[in-house]
């Protein structure tokens, strides 16, 4: 029922421009009935639109630019291109052409790679190429180091805790300001919460490539509920919220055992968007049924072809939780995750004016970088 006031870029506090300015505003825009909300931020997506992040081709960059313009319709204002496990060549290929930038009417910003994988379990591999996977033993950090070639454009690296030396390169990625998450794991409970004391703050896809919770020894879950966090920090997690990768009894479940830490991720693959049939992710094929996705030939699934407003949408209908926390659930927690609430998820005065206005049932009618349109619905519904 406000106004929300924005001037070159930022959410503006109208008290100093009626007070101390005594200004108006220039440009005066009517919301018509809808909800204004933070952009959101999607912390895991793979690709999209026939584009493939863990395949390094000659024009990768124009494919990430084509994932970032298409997922403005979604709601996503700022992104993090997701690598599944690949050889270090790929890494050493792609990462230096993922850069940091801010979104505009060319794009959703990019906040840093997240690299899943190689250092990851072999039982949870999931859609994972067994051939790539890779351990700590000999060096440590300086194997992690040689692998990617590069952290300088790198945001989060999830990885199996319970790989020998894993808590010395966690507080080593710590150090440099990268998120560290726990997946593709066959951690026990005790293994994740020592993870999460050496500077672990996440946990992907929760439930996903993890053991199953078992009431003796939840394993990783058992995060949700631990008495064993450092005082002053929040563990989140990760959940694809498509209605196929998580019954929506366990997505409750989760909602209602720690509600701050759920950060809506799609986990999205090249086949979003795309008609069904035969897509890759990284070095494997992945064939679309509905929103199915298997590794070809199996049942193992493979990442998501949900778009973050249909996740936002499926979560607030499973959980009946309030708009507000439907919404906070896919920009404020993934941006507090990353240490970013100050500028990002928010509409607090002095933050960056990444918002998006969208009717009663939570489908985007317009979606908004910097305080510049770019991307509206038309009037087609399209």
């Amino acid at each position: 029922r406000e106004d929300l006031w924005v001037r070159e870029g930022k959410i503006l506090n109208p008290e100093k421009l009626f007070f101390d300015e005594k200004g108006s505003a220039d440009l005066r825009l009517d919301c018509r009935d809808s909800i204004i909300a933070p952009g959101f931020i999607d912390v895991q997506i793979n690709g999209g639109f026939g584009v493939d992040f863990s395949l390094a081709t000659d024009d990768f960059k124009a494919g990430i630019d084509l994932v970032s313009q298409k997922i403005l319709s979604h709601g996503v204002t700022s992104f993090c291109p997701t690598l599944v496990t690949s050889p270090p060549s790929l890494y050493h290929q792609v990462l230096p052409q993922i850069g940091i930038r801010n979104g505009g009417a060319h794009g959703a910003g990019i906040l840093g790679a997240h690299l899943e994988g190689p250092f990851i379990s072999r039982e949870k591999k999931g859609a994972h190429p067994e051939h790539c996977l890779r351990t700590f033993e000999a060096g440590a950090f300086q194997d992690l180091l040689a692998t990617y070639g590069s952290l300088d454009c790198v945001r989060i690296v999830t990885l199996a805790p319970e790989m020998k030396r894993s808590c010395e390169v966690i507080r080593e990625l710590t150090k440099r300001g990268i998120c560290v998450s726990l997946g593709h794991s066959v951690a026990n409970l005790s293994q994740a919460e020592e993870a999460v004391q050496h500077g672990a703050t996440f946990i992907t896809h929760l439930f996903n490539a993890m053991l199953p919770f078992h009431h003796r020894d939840p394993g990783i879950v058992g995060l949700l509920t631990s008495d064993k966090i450092p005082a002053g920090r929040r563990v989140f997690y990760g959940m694809i919220s498509d209605g196929i990768h998580t019954n929506p009894a366990a997505l409750r479940i989760a909602h209602r055992a720690h509600p701050k830490g759920l950060v809506l991720v799609t986990d999205a693959i090249a086949g979003l968007g795309l008609a069904p049939g035969r897509h890759t992710l990284g070095q494997q094929v992945v064939e679309i049924d509905g929103l199915n996705t298997y590794i070809a030939g199996t049942k193992t699934l493979s990442g998501s072809v949900a778009t973050m407003d249909t996740c936002v949408r499926h979560f607030q209908e499973a959980t009946g939780c309030s708009v507000e926390t439907a919404l906070e659930a896919a920009s404020l927690h993934p941006a507090q995750l990353l240490g970013i609430e100050h500028k990002k998820g928010t509409l607090n005065y002095d933050s960056d004016a990444d918002f998006l206005m969208l009717d009663d049932s939570l489908y985007v009618r317009a979606t908004y970088i910097a305080g510049e349109e770019v991307w509206r619905q038309d009037a087609s519904g399209m």
